[in-house]
């Protein structure tokens, strides 16, 4: 056991600097789409958020979302699982545990 301690201090220095080289780049890119996409919504952008969601109901009431390809319905229905699960996982937040409202 003393011998894996030993090794174990030995590489740790170099174990270290292979994980932030290794990180660096990966974070530097996360957080340049972080900036971009994780801002909220500037007044400008508002009446574009309005008018899609116009759109939307629209494509609801005269059917023409039958008209999608196989892929943007596939995408579709990912954003909308996604907006679902992250619902989910307030409520869950929320609650502060997976079972049951305590009432």
């Amino acid at each position: 056991m003393a011998q894996f301690v030993r090794k174990l201090t030995e590489k740790a220095p170099m174990l270290v600097t292979a994980a932030v080289t290794y990180s660096k780049p990966r974070l530097a890119t996360s957080w340049q789409y972080a900036k971009v996409e994780l801002i909220p919504p500037t007044p400008a952008e508002i009446p574009t958020a309005i008018q899609r969601l116009k759109k939307i109901v629209n494509s609801a009431q005269t059917g023409s979302f039958k008209q999608l390809t196989v892929k943007e319905a596939l995408l579709n229905g990912l954003v909308a699982t996604e907006v679902r699960m992250w619902f989910y996982v307030d409520e869950i937040i929320g609650k502060r545990g997976i079972i049951g409202y305590n009432v």
